[in-house]
C-alpha cells in the first residue's frame, strides 16, 4: 500500500508548486498538500499559478494581523482537514504558527509520524526570546524524523542533539528547465529585452526585497567602490520591494559614474529575463535560511556571489569554480569580489556554465526523492 504523505505549509509559493508535483507523480507516494493561506499579501506579490498544480491540496480558512515584526496565522479546519486526509506520515513546514502546533498535536493523538521540514541553520541572527527557543525545542523533541535541504540546516539540528539518522536530505529546488529555457530564449532576444526593460549592456543583479537584513546597502557601497571605469562598464540592478526602496534611490543617485536601476517587484515569469542579461548574482544577506534566487540564478547560468551565511552557500557555491563567498556586512570584501567578475566576463560564462552543471542535482524530483525516503521510512502502515 502506497504511503499517504500529507505536507502541511504556510502559503502556495510558486518555488514549491514544482517541488509538490515531482512527489504526486511518484507511484509510491499518495500526496495530500494542506496550506495555511493561499499567499501572505503583506510580504509578497506572487502570482498564485493555480493551472500549474498538479497534486492533491486544500486551503484552510485563515486570519492574519500583523503587529511588528510578528505575523500572526489562525486557522480553522485543521483537525477536520487531517482527519480527513488519513495520513501514514505529516511532513510540516514549520513551527511558527499555531495550525503548525495543531498538526503536531494531532499526530501525536493519532499516533501518525511527524516529520519536520527544517530550514533553520547556524548563522541565523535574527532574535529569539528565551520563550521561542524553549518552544521551539519542545517541538524538535517531538519530531519522528527532519527533511533538510543541505548541510547548513543539517548541522543545525546536529547541534539541537538530533540523531543523524534521523535526518534526510531533500536539496532547495526551483525549476530548473523552465528557467533555463526563459533565459536561452532571452538571449536569443538579449537587445529587445534590455530595451524593454531598461537595463544596461552589462549589470550586477540582486533579486529579493529591499530591507536591511538583504545586505542591500553594503552592495550599494561595494558598487560606489569599484573604480570609474569599471562603474563605467558595468551597473547594479535591483529587483523587488521593501521599505528601503526610496533610500536605496537616494543613496544611488550619488554614485557617478555607474547606472543603478530599480525595476521593482518582478514575477516569475519576467525574473529569469533579469537573470538571463546580468554578469552576476550578488546576494549580500546577513542572514537567510536558504536563498532560491541563487537556484534561479545558477539554472540561467550565472555565477553567484553570496555570503558565508546563506543557507545555500555551503552546497551550491565553489570559490572560484562557480562563484565566490564574502563575509557578511563587509563591504570590502564584496566590492573585491565584485572586481573580480566585472574584470573577466569570459570568466564569468565559465563560471556560469558551471552553475548551470552544479544546480542541475538540486531538482524537483531530488527534493521528491529525499521527501519519500524519510516519509517511506517512518510511515505507519495501515497494513
Amino acid at each position: 500500500m502506497r504511503p499517504r504523505v500529507v505536507i502541511v505549509t504556510e502559503i502556495i509559493s510558486p518555488y514549491r508548486i514544482p517541488l509538490f508535483n515531482a512527489l504526486a507523480r511518484d507511484p509510491d507516494i499518495d500526496l495530500h498538500v494542506i496550506f495555511l493561506a493561499e499567499t501572505d499579501p503583506s510580504l509578497r506579490q506572487w502570482q498564485i499559478y493555480k493551472s500549474e498544480i498538479g497534486f492533491s491540496y486544500q486551503v484552510l480558512p485563515s486570519w492574519r494581523k500583523r503587529l511588528g515584526k510578528h505575523n500572526i496565522l489562525l486557522n480553522r479546519g485543521m483537525t477536520r482537514a487531517l482527519t480527513a486526509a488519513e495520513p501514514h506520515a505529516i511532513v510540516c513546514g514549520g513551527y511558527n504558527y499555531l495550525g503548525f502546533w495543531q498538526c503536531l498535536w494531532w499526530s501525536r493523538s493519532h499516533q501518525v509520524p511527524f516529520l519536520l521540514w527544517s530550514e533553520s541553520n547556524l548563522q541565523d541572527l535574527r532574535r529569539k526570546t528565551l520563550v521561542v527557543e524553549s518552544a521551539k525545542k519542545e517541538f524538535l523533541r517531538r519530531c519522528a524524523a527532519f527533511v533538510v535541504p543541505g548541510h547548513s540546516a543539517r548541522e543545525y539540528l546536529r547541534a539541537h542533539h538530533v540523531n543523524d539518522e534521523n535526518i534526510f536530505t531533500a536539496p532547495n529546488s526551483v525549476d530548473n528547465d523552465l528557467f533555463a529555457a526563459a533565459a536561452a530564449s532571452t538571449r536569443a532576444n538579449a537587445e529587445l529585452y534590455r530595451t524593454k526593460f531598461g537595463l544596461p549592456i552589462r549589470y550586477f543583479l540582486f533579486a529579493g526585497r529591499l530591507v536591511v537584513e538583504k545586505g542591500v546597502f553594503e552592495l550599494l557601497n561595494a558598487y560606489a567602490k569599484l573604480e570609474n571605469r569599471l562603474r563605467d562598464q558595468i551597473g547594479l540592478v535591483f529587483v523587488g520591494e521593501g521599505p528601503c526602496r526610496d533610500l536605496l534611490r537616494e543613496r544611488a543617485a550619488l554614485i557617478s559614474p555607474g547606472v543603478v536601476r530599480f525595476a521593482g517587484f518582478v514575477q516569475r515569469d519576467d525574473l529569469a529575463r533579469y537573470y538571463a542579461l546580468a554578469d552576476a548574482l550578488i546576494l549580500p544577506t546577513h542572514s537567510d535560511t536558504w536563498g532560491l534566487v541563487v537556484n534561479e540564478a545558477m539554472a540561467c547560468g550565472l555565477p553567484i556571489i553570496v555570503t558565508e551565511v546563506a543557507g545555500c552557500a555551503a552546497d551550491l557555491v565553489k570559490t572560484n569554480w562557480n562563484g565566490l563567498l564574502v563575509p557578511p556586512e563587509d563591504v570590502a570584501s564584496l566590492a573585491k569580489a565584485m572586481f573580480t567578475l566585472a574584470s573577466a566576463p569570459d570568466r564569468c560564462q565559465e563560471m556560469g556554465l558551471n552553475s548551470r552543471e552544479l544546480v542541475s542535482n538540486f531538482s524537483a524530483e531530488h527534493w521528491a526523492s529525499g521527501i519519500k525516503s524519510a516519509a517511506k521510512r517512518v510511515a505507519r502502515s495501515d497494513d
